[in-house]
């Protein structure tokens, strides 16, 4: 496959050596007053040498580092960021790049949007599931408290830079936790991507870069036919909506441990191919597959009847329910997405025993 740049919505995606000709390009046209890296301190570690030696510019230049891992990304990190970039002097005219996974560049664009009204930025994500998710949409922002992603703005950066030696940098769980997005972008999308990810044996880059490309081109082609999120662009929620609430979950409870939010949507994954079996006839067989390959990157999680039950209320803070129902996206079939589905909850229990059930 011949992997070329891709026109987003108001900004381009641009991967390996084009993205680095696109900044050093960008820096020599937007001549910004002064440039800015946020990084995680992963990413100052492992990244940031690799990102600055491919720049070309004597733009003053400053980084700014916050911690990593999803129990950051709340409005505290911003004010931080936001007095940082004060003090340090940023004006309107000067350019935040964003190096790191989701969490950063969710958080950095949305420091950036609101940053004296906004001042332009660049996304450099640097994890699996930021390259194949969060680089595309313009969506910005943060968690309150436990809640996900419920603070934001959508707004295009100038650009996004996938770059895929980043991925050389991550350990194992955090190259999981986006194939759990581009399995989805399969179900929804296409049998023939979702039968390529089955057939995938190995986590290495090599094997990745191609489904990279395509996966995001498939969220791409979701996106633009439906900016504003009214029902298209609904169907990249498949397996987030319980998702989100086990994730949400378990960051706020001490005795559990934290999940990744790709491990969290891998389950939400089998859970809503389990409900889509039982509200839309989707064929168990189909449900019965699904879990097999998602056990077999993923660890099987265990939930007491009490925990799905205060799952199941976080549920009520999903962005995408309507005057108290909880919607879910759910499958009639690969590829074949219905949106807007109200789900007793009893089948929810269901698919928590399904889920735990040997394949």
């Amino acid at each position: 496959m011949n992997i070329k740049t891709i026109q987003a919505q108001g900004y381009s995606i641009y991967f390996n050596d084009e993205g680095t000709s696109f900044i050093n390009q960008l820096l020599v046209e937007k001549k910004p007053s002064k440039l800015f890296i946020l990084v995680d301190d992963h990413t100052n570690e492992h990244c940031l040498p690799m990102f600055l030696s491919s720049l070309c510019t004597d733009i003053p230049l400053e980084i700014i580092e916050i911690e990593s891992g999803e129990p950051h990304k709340q409005i505290d990190t911003c004010v931080q960021v936001w007095y940082a970039l004060s003090e340090l002097g940023a004006d309107r005219k000067s350019l935040l790049i964003n190096l790191g996974g989701g969490m950063v560049t969710d958080l950095g664009g949305f420091v950036a949007s609101t940053y004296m009204r906004g001042i332009d930025f660049v996304n450099v994500p640097t994890s699996l599931l930021a390259m194949v998710d969060a680089s595309v949409g313009g969506k910005t922002g943060v968690d309150l408290g436990a809640l996900k992603n419920l603070i934001g703005v959508i707004n295009n950066p100038l650009g996004v830079v996938i770059r895929t030696e980043f991925l050389d940098t991550l350990p194992a769980n955090e190259l999981r936790c986006g194939m759990a997005e581009m399995f989805k972008h399969g179900l929804i999308y296409s049998e023939s991507y979702w039968q390529k990810m089955c057939s995938l044996n190995e986590l290495s880059v090599a094997a990745l870069d191609e489904l990279i490309y395509e996966s995001v081109l498939i969220k791409n082609s979701i996106v633009t036919q439906d900016i504003g999120e009214q029902h298209l662009r609904k169907t990249l929620n498949y397996g987030h909506t319980l998702g989100h609430a086990i994730e949400s979950y378990c960051l706020q409870n001490p005795d559990r441990e934290c999940l990744l939010h790709g491990e969290a949507v891998a389950i939400g994954l089998v859970l809503s191919s389990y409900l889509s079996v039982k509200e839309l006839g989707l064929p168990l067989s189909v449900a019965n597959k699904v879990k097999a390959v998602i056990g077999e990157f993923f660890e099987k999680q265990f939930f007491t009847y009490e925990e799905i039950t205060d799952i199941c209320q976080l549920m009520r803070f999903d962005k995408k329910n309507v005057r108290g129902n909880v919607h879910f996206v759910l499958l009639e079939a690969i590829g074949k997405p219905k949106i807007d589905c109200i789900v007793p909850y009893e089948e929810i229990y269901k698919a928590f025993e399904y889920y735990l059930e040997e394949v």
